[in-house]
């Protein structure tokens, strides 16, 4: 197996870990990382990593499993086009095998028995710079659970787009890793768009090279239960990631998403933006962002903001942002978060305007996610997004009535 690259936190003496603060252990975060399952505990919900998680919803992913490989992967240009050999490859390895688990370590049980569990890998490499974007087909075929790993590489000076969509019916355990060369410029935008009764977990690993930027969207809107966990770290000086993420919760759904940026080289900017709106009673979202700025990264600029709207009462967001700073010398860092409902003063103005109220919301709602769909930049798709978006909606305005007339 090909040489892993990992995140190194400095670790100070354990007999006095306060004589050298810069040097103590991160709180932001205190999990090994290992590709050993048997080196994590089985996740509870005193488990700071799993306290928001319903631990019994996902009990089937916490021990290694047989997969039963019935999700169909298929790779082609973003317009059906075949792939071009000369700019993009796609090859099957089996999960072990470079450049699998050159991408950092599993950071929690489930990417772990990911690890342990998947079979197979499927790895799209970009050699040159494609006209358009990498469109890469995951279907699930059904609710027997399975494993699958996924390997994105884009080469020195590559120019990039890939685009992952999840659709069908799954019980998913899914590993990604993401890893550039030097002054490559790469966008990998994953789309949940699960049948109700999905379950997916597991978690994406992601390798910035010196001089290189990534754009990386999550798009979550559908599933019964969706964790998926972020990491990422730099592999040299002015590297550039942009975390941006949409999700829409309906009644009954668990949505959780964590992020963790890791500045351990010079003059790197990290932005870590994510967005959800949750409709409807028991409609459950997550987003834990933590940002490490380690001592050997002078000059960072580190910020993450969270936004949730809840449209009708009953959901619940939880939001914690978190910031470990152990270098005085950088340009900024903050982070922000929010859960709040609708602009009372918003849907006055439009109604005043002759727009009924469900419409107005509608626009309230569209206009919340624009600006991500927008930066996320790829035409190709911001369409289809903000429809997916609509049909969310449109669910949540049929489901309230139906409940109105219920009552009556």
């Amino acid at each position: 197996m090909a040489e892993r690259r990992e995140i190194n936190i400095p670790v100070a003496d354990p007999n006095d870990p306060y004589a050298v603060p810069a040097a103590m252990p991160s709180s932001a975060d205190t999990n090994p990382r290992s590709f050993d399952v048997s080196d994590f505990a089985r996740p509870t919900r005193k488990q700071e990593d799993f306290r928001f998680t319903p631990v019994e919803r996902i009990e089937e992913f916490l021990d290694v499993f047989t997969p039963s490989n019935a999700t169909t992967v298929s790779v082609s240009m973003i317009d059906g086009a075949p792939l071009e050999p000369d700019m993009v490859t796609l090859r099957e390895v089996p999960v072990g095998q470079e450049p699998t688990g050159t991408v950092g370590k599993p950071t929690d049980r489930v990417e772990a028995v990911e690890w342990a569990s998947a079979t197979r890998a499927f790895v799209v490499e970009l050699k040159d710079s494609p006209a358009q974007p990498v469109l890469v087909k995951v279907h699930g075929a059904g609710t027997d659970l399975d494993a699958l790993h996924l390997v994105v590489t884009a080469a020195d000076r590559v120019h990039g787009d890939v685009v992952i969509e999840h659709d069908g019916t799954a019980r998913l355990a899914e590993g990604v890793e993401i890893t550039t060369g030097t002054d490559a410029h790469l966008s990998v935008t994953s789309i949940q768009e699960w049948s109700a009764d999905s379950k997916h977990v597991g978690g994406h690993r992601i390798h910035v090279g010196a001089e290189s930027s990534v754009r990386h969207a999550v798009i979550t809107l559908g599933g019964t239960v969706v964790r998926l966990r972020m990491d990422q770290d730099f592999g040299g000086e002015h590297g550039d990631i942009n975390m941006l993420g949409i999700y829409f919760v309906d009644p009954g759904e668990h949505i959780e998403h964590r992020t963790m940026v890791v500045h351990n080289h010079p003059d790197c900017k990290s932005r870590v933006v994510y967005k959800g709106a949750l409709d409807g009673k028991g409609a459950h979202s997550t987003w834990v962002g933590n940002a490490l700025i380690e001592p050997t990264a002078p000059g960072t600029d580190s910020y993450e903001l969270n936004r949730n709207l809840v449209l009708t009462p009953g959901a619940i967001a939880d939001s914690e942002p978190n910031l470990e700073i152990e270098n005085g010398n950088i340009i900024g860092a903050g982070h922000a978060s929010s859960v709040g409902r609708f602009d009372d003063e918003e849907l006055f103005y439009l109604q005043s305007r002759g727009i009924p109220e469900a419409q107005a919301r509608k626009l309230v709602v569209r206009g919340f996610f624009a600006e991500l769909v927008e930066e996320i930049g790829i035409d190709a798709i911001a369409g289809h997004l903000m429809e997916a978006i609509d049909r969310r909606l449109a669910r949540g305005e049929d489901a309230a009535t139906q409940t109105v007339l219920e009552e009556k």
